[in-house]
């Protein structure tokens, strides 16, 4: 099973982020764990300092931007 976490505080761009990725998930098949990070303790251990990011099995894939769905289905598939 794939682990997706969502880092960031619940912002609009934090919530289309994982709306992308459970949509990808989805799309490609891929059996998938989620989970929303907000502490900022937590965040920082992954040395992201721009909100949102994106990790998929522990590896930070994108941070500080909402990438597109197509992007986000291409960087699951890399993974799954």
């Amino acid at each position: 099973m794939m682990h997706i976490k969502i880092l960031g505080m619940g912002c609009r761009n934090c919530r289309t982020l994982e709306a992308y990725a459970r949509q990808a998930a989805a799309e490609l098949g891929i059996e998938a764990e989620f989970e929303e990070v907000k502490d900022m303790d937590k965040i920082m251990s992954y040395d992201v300092m721009m909100t949102p990011a994106l990790v998929v099995n522990e590896k930070v894939k994108v941070a500080g931007r909402v990438p597109s769905k197509e992007e986000v289905k291409k960087l699951l598939a890399e993974e799954a």
